[in-house]
């Protein structure tokens, strides 16, 4: 089996933009839930609620994803986690937006690492709202595959957040807001509400906060204090793995030329956990 003969492979799927989901993750990130009228605008990100995958419970593997195979490629390596995602925004989506997806797997790489073997899987997506045929998003989503932990296995060296920022928000990841984003993206990954299966098979030490989650805070917390500003592109990286066992904090600041704006999560000892970059028109 090579790997690569999956790069290429295309997936289209089509969806409506609702307003039920809208309001549930305005609920789970503590803001009003009322269900938006049609034709409210998207916040950036928000298109993760729709084109949820749908595998057939006899498809789910060990972990609670769908078995591999399909779409992605069968990569044979038991821990899989989101790296990172690029995105540029290029036109607002609404509510009642009749929405298409084209995903195009555009890279497969295979690396070692510190733990042994690594995948990469790069995956391009062109959201499509109403027929129209510019995209109004384009996103490229990062997927890294790895061996299963070993004793021993030699930590990666944490890295500093910045020690000053314009904005800083606490966010608390217990066990229910975990669920939560997990049922709103119909997230079956075990890693994030399994407290067994991510101690006892994969090895962590908690439940893991989702990456999509985090980037999504992020996001919401430049939203908050710029709520005019328009969010152009967006860049984020998935550096550290963090856990409900302890809080969490989104930070961010304006550059000097109050276009391109750094954000970035860092855990309760000040690692960075998340680095991003956002710029605004």
């Amino acid at each position: 089996m090579n790997l690569r003969d999956w790069i290429d492979r295309r997936e289209i799927l089509e969806d409506v933009a609702t307003a039920t989901p809208f309001a549930a993750m305005s609920a789970t990130l503590d803001r009003d839930a009322t269900r938006p009228a049609p034709g409210t605008e998207l916040p950036p990100l928000w298109h993760w609620l729709y084109f949820l995958p749908m595998p057939r419970q006899s498809e789910i593997g060990a972990d609670g994803h769908a078995k591999r195979g399909g779409f992605l490629p069968p990569v044979p390596l038991p821990r899989r986690m989101w790296a990172g995602s690029q995105f540029r925004f290029q036109s607002p989506l609404r509510v009642g937006d009749c929405l298409r997806r084209v995903s195009t797997i555009e890279n497969v790489s295979e690396k070692s690492g510190r733990t042994g073997a690594l995948v990469f899987v790069r995956v391009r997506h062109e959201v499509h709202a109403n027929g129209g045929a510019a995209p109004a998003l384009i996103e490229h989503h990062d997927i890294v595959y790895r061996e299963a932990a070993k004793p021993g296995d030699p930590a990666p060296p944490p890295q500093a957040a910045p020690a000053r920022a314009a904005w800083e928000k606490q966010w608390v990841p217990d066990d229910v807001l975990l669920f939560r984003y997990s049922a709103l993206t119909f997230n079956g990954h075990r890693i994030h509400y399994d407290r067994r299966y991510v101690t006892g098979v994969e090895g962590y030490p908690g439940l893991i906060v989702h990456g999509p989650l985090v980037a999504t805070l992020l996001l919401d917390l430049l939203r908050s204090q710029m709520p005019l500003a328009r969010i152009a592109t967006f860049e984020v990286r998935a550096l550290r793995a963090m856990f409900d066992l302890n809080h969490f904090f989104v930070c961010g600041s304006p550059g000097p030329d109050g276009r391109t704006i750094r954000l970035w999560a860092k855990d309760h000892e000040g690692w960075l956990a998340m680095d991003a970059t956002a710029t605004i028109d």
